[in-house]
């Protein structure tokens, strides 16, 4: 009997050692991937100065927040000047739930990878300059809410997997250089889960005005105009 208890304290000790492990792996996992982004970026205003890959973990680095398991979920960098392109390893971090980059100098394409992130709520990336097509791959984040990628260089047409995501009630695409029209399947989202829709200052033709009485609904159609 005490035998088979000291071996289930055993296994016990092992198994608490080995989520430890994993735990720490996924830390430093994740401040790799958020180092390696600033390196990636010219940072004037030195908002990038405590992330640090020497520490235990980037829970202290300032503009990251982290659950109680250690693990980024929050990544706040609103208006902070960064110039550089946005690094594809952002789809690596699995828990994040708010990617906030709006207001910076970011330049280049939108990485498909975020797509990946799969529990993200909020993604922020407007008033930048990105250029190219919106990924299609935005419509797998199933849980996602806001969408914000307005005032940005984006071209080509509106992806109409984004209508695919239930949960979205907030959706900026406001100007850009986007062209085609609104997809059905994001206009039909005003009748359900959209709140507010933003088109406003492309070059898209055949968008609508209509609203529902079912959501406060705002849509701008409003055309580009060059001075």
């Amino acid at each position: 009997m005490g035998a088979k208890f000291a071996e289930a304290k055993v296994s016990a000790v092992v198994l608490t050692g080995l989520v430890a492990l994993a735990t720490l792996v996924s830390c430093n996992t994740e401040g790799d991937i958020l180092y390696k982004q600033k390196v990636a970026w010219e940072d004037p205003e030195n908002v990038l100065q405590t992330w640090d890959p020497t520490l235990h973990n980037p829970c202290t680095w300032m503009h990251i927040t982290c659950n109680n398991d250690n693990s980024v979920i929050r990544v706040q960098l609103y208006g902070s000047r960064l110039n550089g392109s946005i690094p594809a390893t952002l789809g690596k971090l699995k828990h994040l739930v708010s990617l906030d980059l709006s207001n910076n100098l970011l330049t280049g394409a939108i990485p498909p990878s975020l797509g990946a992130i799969s529990n993200l709520l909020i993604l922020r990336l407007s008033g930048n300059n990105l250029t190219g097509a919106i990924p299609p791959s935005l419509g797998n984040l199933k849980s996602l809410e806001i969408l914000e990628l307005g005032n940005n260089a984006l071209s080509g047409s509106i992806p109409a997997s984004l209508g695919d995501i239930e949960t979205l009630n907030y959706l900026d695409l406001n100007d850009n250089m986007l062209t085609g029209t609104v997809p059905l399947e994001i206009l039909s989202r005003l009748v359900t889960t959209l709140d507010e829709l933003n088109v406003a200052h492309n070059d898209l033709y055949g968008t609508t005005r209509k609203s529902v009485t079912r959501v406060t609904t705002v849509v701008h159609d409003m055309p580009k105009t060059s001075n």
